[in-house]
């Protein structure tokens, strides 16, 4: 089976719970680490899948790697590659594939709701019983569904948390989170969380607290995209 390729922007927003479902499913993965200067792939189909974490940065910043990318993402839908986006990654979908990306109403970084959207398409990425559930959250933009899109999850202060196409998945919240990232992310986004003060910021200490239990009940949720998503991949 070729492997699926995760592409990383910052080298603190790792692959986290991703690449541990990847190796518990026996599914063979290989990191591009856009942030230490790793050559962007010309072909989709040489992977079984591609995968974009997040990142600090905007879709719309002048980044000499942003563009290869976004002809990455379209050459992957072209070639029914599945591609899979966590925040930034999302947004990168949204807008390769028509999509824009703006400024959020309001930052949102910690733990917040999720709802999971009354309709087919999430019902396929969901099952039929998970309604909502909590989620960890890191951003300042938002994207807008890009054509053919189902909408399949939102939160209070973002309308559009999630889309799918077919066998991609894009998705503004973090799924992927581990106790060891949201400690990291604190630790290096402290002067940020001091900035964004409003209804959706939390301190780090909150967001450290019960993290063992929020994580957790995360990865199930998360394990269930993720299963959904590997469905796709390319044998």
């Amino acid at each position: 089976m070729k492997p699926v390729a995760i592409f990383r922007h910052s080298p603190t927003e790792g692959p986290g719970y991703f690449a541990e479902h990847l190796d518990a499913r026996n599914v063979p993965w290989k990191l591009i680490a856009i942030d230490a200067g790793d050559p962007i792939p010309g072909s989709s189909t040489d992977y079984a899948g591609l995968v974009f974490m997040g990142g600090p940065m905007s879709v719309n910043d002048d980044l000499p790697w942003i563009p290869p990318v976004l002809a990455l993402i379209r050459d992957a839908a072209a070639s029914n590659v599945p591609v899979l986006g966590h925040c930034l990654g999302g947004q990168l979908m949204s807008k390769a594939l028509g999509g824009v990306v703006t400024g959020n109403p309001t930052k949102e970084i910690g733990w917040g709701e999720i709802t999971v959207e009354d309709n087919p398409v999430a019902r396929t990425w969901f099952g039929d019983q998970l309604k909502s559930f909590l989620s960890f959250h890191w951003h300042g933009e938002t994207f807008s569904l890009p054509p053919g899109a189902t909408r399949i999850m939102a939160s209070r202060y973002c309308g559009n948390q999630g889309f799918a196409i077919g066998p991609h998945l894009g998705m503004q919240c973090h799924v992927e989170m581990t106790e060891r990232l949201i400690a990291t992310w604190c630790e290096h986004g402290v002067d940020e969380i001091v900035a964004s003060a409003g209804p959706a910021v939390q301190q780090p200490d909150e967001m450290q607290r019960e993290a063992e239990r929020h994580v957790a009940a995360l990865h199930a949720v998360a394990g269930r995209l993720y299963d959904r998503w590997i469905e796709g991949l390319r044998r």
